[in-house]
């Protein structure tokens, strides 16, 4: 058998360093815990010496055996001269990576967004449409090659995309075997960045394909920086919700805002961010119950009558696509305002509770497909669902992820349509959309 990780696997041999902590998915990681250093190399000795079990990461170059080429790989790796990389991508499949990577095409705003966050983005040299669109969240990739066709995947243009030379195409979908085939000489990676946890997220494939786009990017500092950030703010909405009972956690649907004249509706499962969102705001998904729930499958239809049986406390729509748009590049109510109106007069759901409370919410797909995967969503939503125990300010956390992350000169005091009602906090400012709109035109646009 010619990968040593096989063989392993079938063997028996996979030794993870300890069970419950985090594994970074390169191969070197030798001890198998969450860094390349010397204690991977004193682990490369003992299996060389035959005092220790070969581990499932131990073979750092990848060639089917483990020896004294390992030990210098890992050296190579330490001091960031590498020529190659190997990792577990997303899947769970081996992938290498010619470094350093200078040519890269990213799909879907996450991969994006972690390119911003790395400092990474003179290294990109095409993108696909969801950036080409959005020059307020995307100054800088607007201006890249945009490559038709990849994400979703719909008659990708593999010419165009090989025309560009690249080392690297960071893909959004984890089906890579097409771009493979399509695109040879090209490393196709689905780091994992679409699965986060968001109440366990230190041993998350997200963190995880944070990590390993760090020593790809050659960029760990970066990376390092923005998974402390991230699980920190995590920990201080998390520190507040999981100690709640279940009396004090409402019932919340989760679901695509269906368009007019829809009778159907899409809720999510548990592997899903939007349900994530939920959970670590303190609600609970009246999914819960759905065998679908624990599936893989990310999106769940219900009958409309179950919603009414169920009669969730708060209702939470998202949406991408409204007339006029929303998000970043969006100053407008209107759409999202008529969107709202829209579900609330339908005759079926007007005895709902969350429809007679007010406890209907829209939210822009940006809060789930951008790279905090859901901590800025759920920190909107715990401030809606637990407004009296949840001190973060959620424009004060989502301005930060802008200005020191994402390298962004953009004022959500001034513009950007994200949440709908708008958080009114106790000063009366609205937040989720520009301060022009003041509470009484807030509501009169939904009147």
């Amino acid at each position: 058998m010619r990968h040593l990780m096989a063989m392993l696997v079938l063997c028996g041999l996979v030794l993870p360093a300890s069970s419950g902590s985090y594994v970074l998915h390169i191969f070197g990681n030798a001890n198998m815990d969450g860094a390349i250093d010397q204690y991977d190399i004193d682990q490369l000795n003992g299996i060389i010496n035959g005092t220790i079990d070969p581990t499932m990461l131990a073979d750092a170059n990848y060639d089917g055996k483990v020896d004294e080429e390992d030990i210098a790989q890992v050296e190579k790796i330490i001091n960031d001269s590498e020529e190659s990389l190997t990792i577990l991508d997303g899947n769970a499949k081996p992938v290498t990576v010619r470094l350093p990577v200078e040519r890269a095409i990213v799909e879907h705003l996450d991969n994006s967004e972690m390119m911003m966050i790395l400092k990474r983005t003179d290294k990109v040299v095409g993108v696909d449409l969801a950036m080409s669109k959005s020059e307020k969240e995307f100054p800088e990739l607007v201006k890249k090659t945009s490559v038709s066709g990849f994400s979703p995947v719909k008659d990708p243009d593999y010419e165009l995309a090989l025309s560009l030379n690249p080392d690297l195409l960071l893909t959004f979908s984890n089906n890579t075997a097409e771009k493979e085939a399509k695109m040879p000489g090209v490393a196709v990676v689905f780091a994992g960045l679409y699965y986060p946890d968001l109440i366990n997220p230190e041993e998350s494939s997200f963190t995880d394909a944070v990590h390993k786009l760090g020593y790809i990017m050659n960029a760990r500092d970066e990376a390092e920086e923005y998974i402390d950030w991230h699980i920190s703010k995590i920990d201080e909405i998390r520190s507040v919700t999981m100690n709640m009972s279940a009396a004090e956690k409402p019932s919340v649907l989760i679901a695509s805002l269906p368009k007019e004249g829809d009778k159907s509706l899409f809720t999510y499962a548990k592997i899903d961010t939007l349900s994530q969102m939920v959970t670590l705001a303190g609600g609970r998904s009246i999914a819960e119950d759905l065998p679908a729930y624990l599936k893989s499958s990310y999106r769940v239809e219900v009958d409309p009558e179950w919603v009414i049986e169920c009669d969730p406390d708060y209702i939470i729509f998202i949406t991408i696509v409204l007339t006029p748009p929303i998000g970043y590049d969006s100053d407008d109510i209107a759409g999202i305002s008529q969107a709202l109106q829209g579900f609330k007069s339908r005759p079926e759901y007007a005895n709902l509770s969350a429809v007679k409370n007010d406890h209907v919410y829209i939210i822009n797909g940006n809060l789930r497909n951008d790279a905090t995967k859901g901590l800025i969503g759920a920190a909107y939503l715990a401030r809606i669902f637990h407004p009296d125990e949840i001190t973060l300010d959620p424009e004060e956390l989502h301005q930060e992820y802008l200005q020191r992350f994402l390298g962004l000169d953009y004022d959500l005091d001034s513009h950007g349509v994200f949440i709908y009602p708008p958080i009114i906090k106790g000063d009366g400012i609205l937040e989720g959309i520009p301060d022009g709109y003041y509470p009484t035109e807030a509501a009169n646009a939904t009147a």
